[in-house]
């Protein structure tokens, strides 16, 4: 069955880096549009990046520049860069996987389009 397990989450003071990983299992990662979300509590989830079958990439205002989401074929794994982290990058990261292969380039995403996520990871940036 489609699994998504995230790691690489923790604590970093601001300006700091993290690397966050997403094993898939169940399927091929890169025949599908992938996704990062973050949410905060109270706050709906917020899409940060998305990569889809022919490995383009896509970034909102808030992150571009800062964060950068790859993936390993091989190792059928998803990754999200964060650089520069502030405070305000605090939250539980998941990672998502889409019901079909076409991203978008738009933001906001819509979480209701995918149909599989991770457990989450989180991440906490003190000032």
């Amino acid at each position: 069955q489609v699994q998504l397990e995230e790691s690489g989450g923790g604590s970093v003071q601001s300006g700091g880096s993290l690397r966050l990983s997403c094993a898939a299992s169940g399927f091929v990662l890169a025949s599908y549009c992938m996704a990062w979300f973050r949410q905060v509590p109270g706050k709906e989830r917020e899409g940060i990046a998305t990569i889809n079958s022919w490995a383009s990439a896509y970034h909102p205002d808030s992150v571009r520049g800062r964060f950068t989401i790859s993936r390993d074929n091989a190792k059928n794994t998803l990754y999200l860069e964060m650089n520069s982290l502030t405070p305000e990058d605090t939250a539980v990261y998941y990672c998502a996987k889409k019901a079909g292969i076409v991203c978008g380039t738009s933001f906001p995403l819509i979480a209701r389009e995918y149909n599989y996520w991770g457990q989450g990871t989180q991440v906490t940036v003190s000032s």
